[in-house]
């Protein structure tokens, strides 16, 4: 059979069943009993079988695909996100269509449609755009990850006890003043409990604090201005106080700290930092920033787990009635590297 493409015929001639049996264990194994399923995967074994996926796919719709929106990629935590869930092809064998969506609602939607046409069997959603209530329209299994959950399963951070974890070491360090600085953050976000958790620890402690909320740029470039102008803030508003500084993610924390250390050439006695996230940039940096760990691979890991448990429910030929929503949290972990004590 090595010169010679495989059919269903030279299948069923080996195990001796019909060739309706080969293409339900193809289209519907579940029909077969286990010990007949065995035997038709020893044969393709034995028999050098290469799957035409793209006749599967026209033949039963279900197309081995997972889409993925993503807002950008210029955020570390996105890009390592994105890399982890590739990586879950090893486990569960789903391949993956993948768009940037730069928080532009109609690509977006122009995005979801174009996936919906290639039969991806379900999607895991990371922009911020769509509310979730529209994405159940869809009646597609949908995971979303760190975003407004309403309507759909998710997988999230525990960000207000990540905050806590955070604002409590700054606090430890003997900071004079704590500041959080993070974009404008919608309270149905769950990235917003890393803003409330910073404020409940400032009062539960009694410090000083100022939470810095504005548009932290879209690029690198901007992003990079926006913390030069933050740190001038700073040094003139709080000359000679040791400033604790809890950044909204990595990437920010590792461009304030650049910003930083080409002025003082080092990170001053005054100045302790802390990002979220722990992407490959805060180990990375320069000075080894310390983090709030959100365990990015278990999220992306956890993520697909429960999304191929709703896209094979799906695919029996009774499936049980969805009953309510699945939101799970994954704890943070706290980090501590050079930037603190």
């Amino acid at each position: 059979m090595d010169n010679k493409k495989v059919t269903f015929d030279d299948i069923a001639k080996y195990t001796h069943f019909s060739k309706t049996t080969i293409s339900r264990y193809f289209n519907n194994p579940d029909s077969l009993t286990v010990k007949n399923q065995d035997i038709i995967a020893q044969a393709l074994i034995d028999l050098n079988y290469q799957e035409n996926k793209l006749a599967k796919v026209l033949a039963n719709g279900k197309s081995e695909f997972v889409g993925i929106i993503i807002p950008n990629l210029y955020l570390d935590y996105f890009a390592e996100m994105l890399n982890q869930i590739l990586t879950t092809y090893e486990t569960f064998g789903y391949k993956f269509l993948v768009f940037v969506s730069m928080n532009n609602k109609e690509t977006e939607r122009k995005y979801l449609q174009e996936l919906l046409a290639y039969k991806i069997e379900g999607m895991i959603i990371l922009s911020h755009t769509i509310p979730s209530k529209e994405l159940a329209s869809y009646n597609i299994p949908i995971v979303t990850i760190e975003r407004e959950d309403d309507y759909v399963n998710s997988v999230n951070t525990d960000n207000y006890m990540g905050a806590v974890q955070a604002t409590s070491l700054l606090c430890k360090n003997n900071c004079d003043v704590l500041l959080h600085i993070n974009s404008q953050v919608e309270k149905d976000v769950p990235a917003y409990g890393r803003i409330q958790g910073f404020q409940d620890t400032c009062k539960e402690y009694g410090i000083q604090h100022e939470l810095i909320i504005r548009d932290l740029g879209h690029s690198p470039s901007e992003i990079h201005n926006c913390m030069t102008g933050i740190c001038h803030y700073l040094e003139e508003k709080y000359p000679g106080q040791k400033k604790g500084l809890f950044m909204a993610n990595d990437t920010h924390a590792n461009s304030m700290l650049n910003i930083i250390f080409r002025k003082h050439g080092k990170l001053p006695g005054d100045y302790r930092m802390i990002g979220f996230d722990d992407s490959p940039i805060a180990s990375q940096a320069i000075i080894p920033i310390s983090t709030i760990g959100q365990q990015i691979d278990k999220l992306a890991f956890t993520a697909m787990e429960l999304l191929v448990e709703e896209m094979n429910e799906r695919k029996k030929r009774r499936p049980k009635p969805k009953t309510g929503l699945i939101h799970k949290n994954i704890t943070p972990i706290l980090l501590r590297r050079e930037t603190t004590d």
